[in-house]
């Protein structure tokens, strides 16, 4: 079959994005893992695939393939990238649309200045939602939060859930982080019984920080939008953060903005960052 494809990037994490608003689309996991791939495909971080949605009160609906050919939950910066695509093909007049993801119902704002605004939703930190085995762990207390010890992993996490599962950890220097060797134990670790993100955190002040995320079952990638809100909330709950901060990632920078400790934690967390249209084309699957 051939399939028509638009390259999207969001700070780096890179994306193909599909319409299928004129007919399902149906890849086998083969054929994403064959779109994804950056030898022998069109190559990115992820699929994301453009839906109708069945409800009146949702523009769109929004599907995420890992290039693992997995569906997932969510992506921030593939988010913002969703809306631009749909302003710049005028598939929509609106500024601000409301897209269903497989798990949660997004707010994306397209702004002035060029950049998108996503309603991240609130974080989830009950356990069973990632899910996390804490049975027999004794973590420590920081600020407001805990710190999970992974022995296996040599590091201690800080777990919550942007709709995906996130674990984060505290570096001192970010690009001396053992991210190749840590992130995949950490990843596969068997108290997750559904993989986790792998946060590595470099705090440069309460407003900024650096970040780099191996994430579930594609690697390390230049930007990771949930894993960005993850770090944040995390870093806020620990006492070491203010409520906007600037996460600069390998691929950009983007602003997180959560006021979960003065407006309750059920607050809902805001990524604001770049997306861009790289080119299009046109692949034989």
């Amino acid at each position: 079959m051939k399939l028509r494809f638009t390259k999207m990037q969001g700070a780096g994490n890179d994306f193909c994005v599909i319409n299928a608003l004129q007919a399902p689309l149906t890849l086998s996991p083969e054929q994403i893992r064959r779109l994804g791939d950056r030898r022998f495909g069109v190559g990115c971080d992820q699929i994301l695939v453009i839906e109708r949605s069945d409800s009146p009160e949702v523009d769109f609906r929004y599907r995420i393939f890992n290039n693992s050919g997995d569906e997932v939950e969510h992506c921030g910066n593939g988010a913002r990238c969703f809306v631009r695509y749909v302003n710049e093909k005028g598939l929509s007049p609106k500024r601000s649309i409301r897209v269903q993801t497989v798990n949660a119902l997004l707010e994306l704002h397209l702004r002035e200045d060029g950049r998108v605004s996503v309603d991240m939703g609130a974080p989830v930190f009950e356990h069973a939602r990632l899910p996390f085995d804490s049975q027999g762990l004794n973590a420590r207390h920081l600020g407001g939060f805990d710190l999970w010890p992974l022995a296996e992993a040599a590091c201690e996490v800080a777990v919550l859930s942007m709709g995906n599962p996130h674990a984060v950890q505290l570096v001192a220097d970010v690009d001396a982080a053992p991210v190749e060797r840590i992130g995949p134990l950490v990843e596969a670790h068997a108290r997750f019984a559904r993989k986790v993100n792998a946060g590595f955190m470099q705090i440069v002040s309460r407003q900024e920080v650096r970040l780099r995320v191996f994430e579930r079952d594609a690697g390390e990638t230049l930007a990771c939008g949930t894993g960005a809100c993850a770090a944040v909330v995390a870093g806020i709950r620990l006492g070491l953060l203010d409520e906007a901060v600037e996460v600069h990632a390998r691929g950009g920078d983007l602003r997180i903005e959560w006021a979960g400790l003065s407006a309750g934690l059920q607050a809902p967390v805001f990524l604001t960052g770049p997306a861009q249209t790289v080119f299009e084309g046109e692949i034989e699957l």
